[in-house]
């Protein structure tokens, strides 16, 4: 494991949002859906997660996720991604959602 700064670990915008609309993403090579978020002052941003296995679009619509928003946009078959939605890996490889405890303001930052 390389070691960072603590400089380093702020040029990282981690940041809370809260989940406006999902959708299917049948174009993406992997199951995933289509993910808008708004981060408050950071603005509402899309992206692409691969959460399909432990969430419905029903039960991710209203939560709060942390992402990361200052990575470039980065396109996903037919689709620009905006934001890294983070999360861990399950003993599956599935995703489980990195999430607050409790309500945070849109935009604020993991420190």
């Amino acid at each position: 494991m390389e070691t960072i700064t603590w400089h380093d670990f702020e040029k990282v915008e981690l940041r809370v949002g809260t989940i406006l609309e999902v959708s299917d993403f049948p174009e993406a090579r992997k199951p995933a859906y289509k993910v808008k978020a708004d981060f408050g002052p950071y603005g509402i941003k899309w992206s692409s997660a691969q959460i399909t296995k432990h969430y419905t679009k029903e039960q991710l619509v209203g939560r709060q996720i942390v992402g990361v928003i200052n990575f470039p946009k980065k396109q996903i078959a037919t689709f620009m991604s905006g934001f890294l939605v983070t999360g861990f890996a399950d003993e599956n490889g599935d995703i489980v959602l990195t999430s607050v405890e409790q309500k945070v303001p849109n935009g604020s930052k993991l420190m």
